[in-house]
């Protein structure tokens, strides 16, 4: 299976892109004018397109060690990071300001070891 790279680390690439859609390069708004005529505004986005990368029960699972590799640069302030998708596109990426980060265990170990699997949701937007 093909694998994600953010900032140089393996991630799977069984995580899939679930808001890919929901995402519109353009900003609209839509108001009336004392006439009553409709006035469209539109710009382009230039940023902050979400990237959300999430595993499921049955794929994508994330091993505990690159979890924690992934939550330091999380954890850096104004931290921009190079992103490769496995299908080959790449962007510029910050962490969401908030829940970032959210993983459960497979299982629930008393001490979980560097290797055991985790679902996890990546929370992204490019820069």
């Amino acid at each position: 299976m093909a694998t994600h790279f953010l900032n140089g680390i393996a991630l799977p690439g069984g995580m899939l892109w679930v808001d890919e859609f929901t995402w519109a390069a353009a900003q609209r708004s839509v108001e009336r004018s004392i006439t009553g005529a409709q006035i469209i505004d539109v710009a382009p986005k230039v940023a902050g397109r979400p990237i959300t990368l999430q595993g499921a029960q049955d794929q994508g699972w994330i091993r505990r060690a690159t979890l924690l590799a992934v939550r330091a640069l999380a954890d850096a302030p104004d931290g921009r990071y190079p992103l490769e998708l496995a299908s080959g596109e790449a962007f510029t990426v910050m962490f969401a300001p908030e829940d970032a980060i959210e993983a459960q265990p497979i299982s629930r170990p008393e001490l979980p070891a560097d290797t055991h699997p985790y679902v996890a949701t990546l929370r992204l937007i490019t820069v």
